[in-house]
C-alpha cells in the first residue's frame, strides 16, 4: 500500500513479501554496525522481524518503517520511516539504504517526505533521530534535516552512549 510518493520515490508499507528484501537489508555490515544485529538469519527470520517490527507498528501506531522503492524502475532500495520505542515518548525518524544506493539522495528524499508526513498526517509536534556518532554519513544527514542535537543516549541494552537528536516541528 503506497503511503508516499517524492519525485522519485514510492514510500509504502512493508509486507511479507518483502521477507527477501528485508534479510539483504539487515545482514548488509553498515546496517549490523550502525543499527544492529537484529537476529534475521533467514528469510523466516525476516517474516518474523516484519511481524513484531514494522507490520505490527502499523497496527499499534498507525505509523512505522516505510518500503522505499525507484519510481523508474520499481527496485527496493531501503526502508524510511518513524519508529516509537518504548524508551522515548515521540517517535524518532529512521532509514537504512542498500549499500550500492547510498550517495544518491535517497535516504534526504525519503527522509524529508517521511518528515511532513508525520507533521501533516500525524500531527507530530516533536520528532527524534538515533545514530551512532561514528556514523557520520547519518548524523549530516540528520542535521541537513534540521534535527538539533539533543544529547547522549544510552539504548535498553546497549554498552555505550550514542547521539539524540530532535526537531521540533511547531
Amino acid at each position: 500500500m503506497t503511503v508516499l510518493e517524492t519525485e522519485r520515490l514510492i514510500l509504502s508499507r512493508l509486507s511479507y513479501g518483502d521477507c527477501e528484501f528485508i534479510y539483504e537489508l539487515v545482514n548488509e555490515a553498515a546496517f549490523k554496525k550502525y543499527i544492529g544485529d537484529k537476529n534475521v538469519n533467514s528469510v523466516e527470520d525476516a517474516h518474523s522481524y516484519l511481524k513484531n517490527g514494522p507490520i505490527g507498528s502499523y497496527e499499534q501506531h498507525g505509523f512505522g518503517m516505510f518500503l522505499v522503492t525507484a519510481k523508474d524502475s520499481s527496485e527496493a532500495l531501503g526502508i524510511c520511516g518513524l519508529v516509537k520505542r518504548e524508551q522515548f515518548p515521540e517517535p524518532d525518524l529512521g532509514f537504512a539504504f542498500l549499500r550500492r544506493f547510498w550517495d544518491q539522495g535517497y535516504a534526504l528524499e525519503s527522509s524529508r517526505a517521511v518528515l511532513e508526513y508525520g507533521v501533516a498526517q500525524l500531527a507530530l509536534r516533536r520528532i527524534i533521530a538515533i545514530a551512532d556518532p561514528e556514523n557520520s554519513a547519518s548524523v549530516r544527514l540528520i542535521e541537513k534535516l534540521g534535527f538539533g542535537y539533543a544529547g547522549p543516549v544510552r539504548m535498553a541494552g546497549e554498552a555505550r552512549d550514542i547521539h539524540m537528536f530532535a526537531l521540533e516541528t511547531t
